[in-house]
């Protein structure tokens, strides 16, 4: 009986040690850079995390530096056109200068071919429908019969900037909508407001989207610079 006691100590240790190193194995064998996201209940590793802020913080300063540019003496004339003789009357769009632009837009490394072409294509389309009568010549100085760059600013979608010192364009912050490695869909809205702001300014969000090109965020797609609301009459 005693050595049928001792058989089945023996036994019950030697369960034990082999259960202790089976969990060992399997907790050393769990990957070290798995982290829970606890808003979608997802796992995603610490790499990912980090690789999207520094993305993030890329595109907002090309974003800013944009904005600077867009509204600096060397950004393009959007609306290139061609005057009668008494240059009173808007009679058409001046293509050679739009075809400038193109080149403008291309060395500032802030935008896409895709942008570059769909700002093309706007002005192509104002173009024809312009010479098929499909809306009215308009006086210098006026507002065109469009809706493009009509009476709000298409780089920024607004007429103002909420305030004047600091400089508004240098502190907008940008917000992700969804980014990966290759493009995104984000927001931009104007950063640094006080409590005594305007709350107009403080919900006004600005949609726009990226792509990676030449291994550069560039910008592929502005809300101000919608294609389909463009081209439509005002």
């Amino acid at each position: 009986m005693k050595c049928l006691k001792l058989y089945v100590s023996i036994l019950a240790l030697y369960m034990l040690i082999s259960c202790n190193s089976t969990d060992k194995h399997k907790v050393s064998d769990k990957p070290s850079n798995i982290v829970k996201n606890d808003s979608s209940s997802q796992q995603i590793t610490r790499s990912d995390t980090s690789y999207n802020k520094k993305d993030l913080n890329e595109i907002q300063d090309m974003v800013r530096q944009m904005l600077n540019w867009g509204e600096s003496k060397n950004s393009i004339e959007l609306i290139p056109v061609v005057t009668d003789s008494k240059d009173s009357l808007c009679i058409g769009f001046d293509l050679d200068k739009v075809k400038h632009n193109l080149e403008v837009l291309k060395s500032t490394g802030f935008f896409s071919a895709q942008f570059i072409d769909n700002y093309n294509q706007i002005l192509l389309t104002l173009d024809k429908e312009m010479k098929d009568n499909k809306f009215q010549k308009w006086l210098t100085g006026e507002l065109p019969p469009f809706n493009f760059a009509n009476d709000v600013d298409p780089w920024s979608d607004c007429q103002d900037v909420p305030y004047d010192t600091p400089n508004a364009y240098g502190l907008v912050e940008v917000h992700i909508v969804s980014l990966n490695n290759e493009e995104g869909e984000l927001y931009w809205k104007w950063g640094k407001l006080g409590a005594d702001t305007d709350s107009s300014w403080k919900q006004f969000t600005y949609k726009f989207k990226v792509k990676k090109e030449d291994g550069k965020w560039k910008i592929s797609y502005m809300e101000g610079f919608d294609y389909d609301k463009s081209i439509k009459v005002a």
